[in-house]
């Protein structure tokens, strides 16, 4: 049996609020990389070995997706209206994909959808657990039904990213194990360094209080995807 780390609590600093700004950063670090630096910008070459800034960028990018799952598990535990919930997520989800498309493609059309999709089928595969949670039978069905849809949607993390919401979820009570999901994502070390603050959260909501604080989070996601969507376009990189 392995026994659970404690950490004290006047060691948990971090609120949802917190972590959800923790995300964000390393969300908005992660899409300038991958769409906007020039991967030969070396910042530091010791023998063969080069650290390039678009290689550090991307790791430090692998931080938002554990801690968005974190915050989703949370949400699912903690709202009062799970229909609410999900609609939300859904809207979102379908907001995000015009800005996703452009902000790959330059084009309406991208045959991978937004992270959201990822994280709503997530959502409804807790759902469906919680709701059927008597009836094994009939959870087996959903997941396998969800299961098929984000295979064939092909959102971002696609498969690995839906498997790492139920397992996080299955293990949202183990302090310890619940790291190791993060070995199915890519670059799982880093991935794996977001269960830093994850540790050190209280629990508490922190300072995003009230409906615009709430919904500007929301939107920060389509935005910012459509905003440099824009700066490409005036670079030329659709041309």
């Amino acid at each position: 049996m392995i026994r659970q780390a404690v950490i004290p609590d006047r060691w948990k600093v971090f609120s949802g609020s917190s972590l959800k700004l923790i995300a964000v950063i390393s969300m908005f670090i992660d899409h300038v990389g991958v769409h906007l630096v020039d991967q030969g910008i070396i910042l530091v070459q010791i023998g063969e070995y080069k650290l390039t800034l678009y290689r550090l960028m991307r790791d430090l990018g692998r931080f938002a997706f554990p801690i968005f799952c974190f915050l989703l598990i949370e949400g699912f535990l903690h709202t009062r209206n799970k229909v609410r919930y999900g609609i939300s997520l859904a809207a979102l989800a379908v907001i995000s994909e015009i800005p996703f498309n452009l902000e790959h493609t330059g084009k309406l059309f991208y045959n991978v959808q937004n992270v959201f999709f990822t994280l709503l089928l997530g959502y409804l595969a807790m759902c469906a657990i919680e709701r059927f949670r008597e009836k094994p039978l009939l959870v087996l069905l959903s997941l396998l039904g969800l299961t098929a849809v984000c295979y064939y949607l092909y959102a971002d993390y696609w498969m690995q990213g839906f498997a790492f919401i139920l397992l996080l979820y299955a293990l949202r009570g183990q302090m310890v194990l619940r790291i190791f999901p993060a070995l199915i994502l890519n670059n799982f070390r880093f991935s794996m360094l977001a269960f830093l603050p994850i540790s050190l959260y209280n629990g508490k909501r922190g300072f995003i209080r009230g409906a615009f604080l709430k919904y500007l989070f929301y939107f920060i996601y389509p935005l910012h995807i459509f905003i440099i969507y824009l700066i490409k376009l005036n670079l030329g990189y659709f041309t």
